[in-house]
């Protein structure tokens, strides 16, 4: 489990769990400790153990808004009603909007820190916190696509990969991608790091020793995380590599794998954009070159390189949001 999701995880939070009733309708709220008598239902009998009652309010400086506090008569204690939101706790919650924007949108963690006037810690925390919640809305929007029948789920699917480094170029990782071509939304990316080649495979080992290839283990989670979301005989349309048919097969046995011949990239869509007229995996290729044109740490020329494989995670499950809500809506 990712640091993101630890975080996210860690956020102490409760929602308030209602019991409808046959007969009168009642509806009552509990307490949100999980250790109050309130918890516990009998919901035969229809019997409520405990209630709740108003216990003023305060103001929160940090947004200017009165918030609401309650008692519980059983246990007798308090909460407010921001203890019932995902935000519990924080402070400046009013910059976390702006932070997903920022870094969604080419800025960098220090400049991004200049910009709000907070200190760039503050930064880190809530791009975990906003990266984590993005993970979890894709995951749910998954889900939903899960639900539908067999004839409604997605019949192709674009796969390729992209390339970059951790702290140094002798340090590449591998960025799997898949797109769904018709409503051009990024249904999944990760990261596996990769051993070097070319002629820094033989610095890269002397520096820093062997490096492990973990693309095909991540690829096997990439298809599996969107194997209930496509069809059994869906059409994956990819590029020559010789190793992704055995990864593909690994998950998707029945799948119609067709692959494209690799076109040279041009210079001004990030290398990710094709020179030619035609490109049949466009819809993949323009949105690499969106993520390396709005991903700061994956521009072509920066300073702002990743140090952390799970960071590099977390920003691409922040603009993937920011990509299939902002941006594609607006394409299509």
């Amino acid at each position: 489990m990712s640091e993101a999701d630890n975080y996210l995880i860690g956020v102490a939070f409760a929602q308030y769990q209602s019991v409808n009733l046959e007969g009168p309708k009642l509806n009552r709220c509990f307490c949100p400790y999980s250790d109050c008598p309130s918890r516990s239902i009998d919901r035969n009998l229809g019997t409520f153990p405990g209630r709740i009652v108003r216990k003023g309010s305060y103001f929160r400086r940090d947004d200017s808004k009165w918030i609401s506090r309650f008692r519980c008569l059983e246990c007798n204690r308090s909460f407010s009603s921001s203890r019932l939101t995902e935000r519990f706790g924080q402070k400046k919650r009013t910059i976390n909007r702006m932070v997903y924007e920022l870094l969604s949108s080419g800025v960098n963690q220090r400049r991004a820190g200049r910009i709000l006037r907070v200190n760039r810690k503050t930064i880190i925390r809530k791009f975990l916190f906003e990266a984590a919640v993005a993970k979890r809305e894709r995951l749910e929007f998954l889900g939903k696509l899960a639900t539908k029948e067999d004839q409604e789920k997605i019949d192709l699917i674009h796969f390729d990969e992209m390339e970059t480094f951790e702290h140094s170029k002798c340090l590449p990782v591998s960025i799997p991608l898949v797109v769904d071509p018709k409503t051009r939304k990024i249904l999944t990316a990760k990261v596996a790091s990769m051993p070097a080649k070319g002629l820094l495979s033989a610095v890269s080992l002397k520096k820093y020793g062997p490096r492990n290839d973990e693309r095909p283990e991540i690829a096997h989670c990439v298809f599996s995380e969107i194997l209930s979301v496509v069809r059994s005989t869906t059409t994956i349309l990819s590029d020559q590599n010789p190793k992704y048919g055995n990864w593909i097969r690994r998950v998707l046995p029945k799948a119609a794998h067709k692959t494209v011949k690799g076109l040279r990239g041009c210079v001004v869509g990030q290398g990710e954009l094709k020179a030619s007229g035609h490109d049949p995996l466009f819809a993949l290729n323009h949105s690499a070159a969106m993520i390396r044109a709005n991903v700061n740490r994956l521009f072509r020329r920066t300073w702002c390189t990743t140090k952390r494989r799970d960071r590099l995670e977390a920003h691409l499950e922040l603009y993937i949001k920011f990509h299939n809500t902002e941006l594609v809506p607006q394409i299509a």
